[in-house]
């Protein structure tokens, strides 16, 4: 069979070659028919061809019909399994480990067999600290069931005493009842935590032994929830009820008299009060000391002042003139205080040698009161001018009698050192301040804190009742000068009154129409008690202000200063220059 291969482009039809597709066994075993195939053909002379490059040609009519792809692919030949990075499987029972060839398998199976056996988990920081706060949170939690499976007393003096036999305070500064009973759960659980049980079951058997040794004498006897003061003490708190009733009766007479009388005009005097205090000027500026002062007082008529300074030295003045009248020495430490007493010319003085002393206008010295176990900061004097009234660092304020120089009362209640006092005009009250920003007002009769006034953010260092009776001013190192209304017992006016901490407030002590303050801002500030807005500012000291004082007619008010200069502030030389001009 033949058959014509077609001819391509660089082709003539004539180099057609045939091709036979007879089988070589069929041309070899018929050599007649060969011969006449090849007589039929018909010869012709062959050139010389070159080797023929056949190009494989796709014969576009005929294509191949492409094998259906099967639906399921067949079945691949399995990935070598990867060791684990932290352990690699061991092999067992004689199972040889995939790997990617036995060449390798067969060379490091003896050093990784002893690899894998020396090889351990790695456990990260992360995973350390995430367990152990898991366990410390699963310690808690045991503890905090073991904590309320016990049995804790109910009642707070069987706490109290369990806390003492455990060896534990029994109170702490702020606790309260139910947390204290807390901490004494917690206790329990973590002695019965760390195995501390007879420790615990010591405690319960004496408290039972306890209860059970005398149980009549704990129904018989009755503790004061007080502390018993002594006899004088009682005399004292007679005499001062006797003395406030008499003066409160008095003021209430004064102030309905003043509502009812249509001849009082109080809007008149509070008035001209104000304007008295806008007329305030520098009158006189004197050196008091070789270091800077700390305090100044204004005798009950007006006449002498009292200055004390850092070198521990206080001095008497002459006033309005401001001469030196006599010198009081006695403190071996600095100067922090002095007060006139109201009904004579005798003065007493604070220092922080941790003593107070009495003395006369010409020097002497009178009387020591010694007691405090700190250095003192203020100190007042009771309206009666019986009793001083010293406040101290050692976080209590004391009460003295100024005859006896005894001690009468040592009253704790500040959290911190306690820095002002200041009595009630009734003679009732006495307000206390100190560097926990809080103002705590006391009854002299009871001896009891009727008050505990919050407000200040910052150490209260000055405090001072009005006349009125019912208005308290309080300043201290927030830079504010709050005003207390006993009867709503809250805070009504709240003044920013300077641009640095203030150091002391007064009242005018007649009738309380205005309020005067000094500041470390150089300034003193004077406050219409009507609607508490400024009068006047006081300008001159070259240093920080630390006390003043107001006269008793409230024409002039001393200020003293860390610059060692006493300055008087007097409204008079304005009314005699006005004179002076209308002649």
């Amino acid at each position: 069979m033949c058959v014509n291969i077609p001819a391509t482009s660089g082709m003539d039809a004539e180099d057609e070659i045939p091709v036979s597709t007879t089988e070589p066994s069929t041309l070899v075993g018929d050599s007649s028919t060969m011969v006449n195939a090849i007589g039929a053909i018909n010869l012709q002379p062959v050139r010389p061809v070159a080797p023929l490059i056949v190009p494989t040609v796709i014969l576009p009519p005929v294509v191949p019909a492409i094998a259906p792809r099967p639906a399921v692919p067949p079945p691949l030949a399995p990935l070598p399994v990867r060791p684990p990075v932290l352990r690699p499987p061991v092999a067992q029972n004689g199972e040889a480990r995939a790997s990617d060839s036995d060449s390798d398998l067969e060379e490091m199976g003896s050093d990784r067999g002893t690899a894998d056996s020396a090889q351990e988990y790695e456990i990260s920081a992360e995973s350390k600290l995430a367990r152990e706060r898991q366990e410390k949170a699963l310690q808690e939690l045991l503890m905090k069931r073991r904590a309320a499976a016990l049995a804790v007393p109910t009642n707070d003096m069987a706490v109290r005493a369990r806390l003492r036999r455990l060896g534990e305070p029994i109170t702490l500064f702020g606790e309260r009842e139910m947390e204290r009973r807390d901490r004494l759960r917690m206790l329990m659980a973590r002695l019965d935590a760390e195995g501390q049980l007879e420790k615990l079951m010591k405690a319960h058997e004496d408290e039972e032994a306890a209860a059970s040794a005398a149980p009549t004498e704990e129904e018989d006897i009755q503790y004061p929830f007080y502390t018993e003061g002594s006899k004088v003490l009682l005399d004292a708190r007679i005499e001062i009820a006797k003395y406030s009733l008499v003066k409160s009766a008095l003021r209430l007479h004064r102030a309905r008299r003043k509502r009812d009388d249509p001849d009082e005009d109080v809007d008149a005097e509070v008035d001209w009060a104000l304007k008295q205090a806008g007329s305030l000027a520098l009158d006189c500026s004197e050196i008091g000391d070789d270091r800077p002062l700390f305090g100044c007082s204004l005798s009950h008529d007006g006449k002498m002042l009292a200055t004390c300074s850092l070198s521990g030295i206080a001095k008497i003045w002459s006033m309005p003139q401001v001469q030196k009248v006599s010198t009081l020495k006695g403190h071996t430490e600095r100067a922090t205080d002095v007060v006139f007493s109201p009904t004579s010319n005798q003065l007493a003085t604070a220092s922080a040698d941790k003593t107070a002393k009495l003395w006369n206008s010409e020097g002497s010295l009178l009387r020591t009161f010694e007691g405090h176990l700190d250095r003192l900061a203020r100190i007042a004097f009771h309206p009666s001018g019986k009793y001083l009234g010293t406040a101290s660092f050692d976080k209590t304020w004391r009460l003295w009698d100024v005859e006896s120089g005894e001690e009468l009362l040592l009253q704790e209640g500040h959290s911190r050192s306690v820095y002002g006092l200041s009595f009630h005009h009734d003679g009732s009250l006495v307000a206390s301040c100190g560097l926990d920003a809080l103002v705590r007002v006391w009854d002299l009769r009871t001896g009891r804190s009727i008050l505990a006034l919050e407000g200040h953010v910052k150490p209260v260092l000055g405090v001072s009742f009005s006349p009125n009776g019912y208005h308290l001013a309080s300043g201290g190192e927030d830079n504010t000068c709050r005003i207390w209304d006993l009867r709503q017992r809250r805070s009504s006016y709240t003044i920013p009154a300077h641009s640095n901490l203030i150091s002391q407030v007064k009242f005018e002590p007649q009738e309380g129409y205005f309020l005067a303050t000094a500041s470390y801002d150089m300034t003193a500030k004077v406050w219409s008690s009507r609607d508490f807005k400024p009068v006047k500012t006081l300008s001159g000291h070259e240093a920080k202000i630390m006390s003043l004082d107001v006269a008793g007619d409230g024409q002039f008010i001393t200020t003293v200063s860390y610059d060692r200069t006493i300055k008087l502030w007097s409204s008079k030389n304005i009314e005699r220059e006005e004179k002076m001009d209308i002649d």
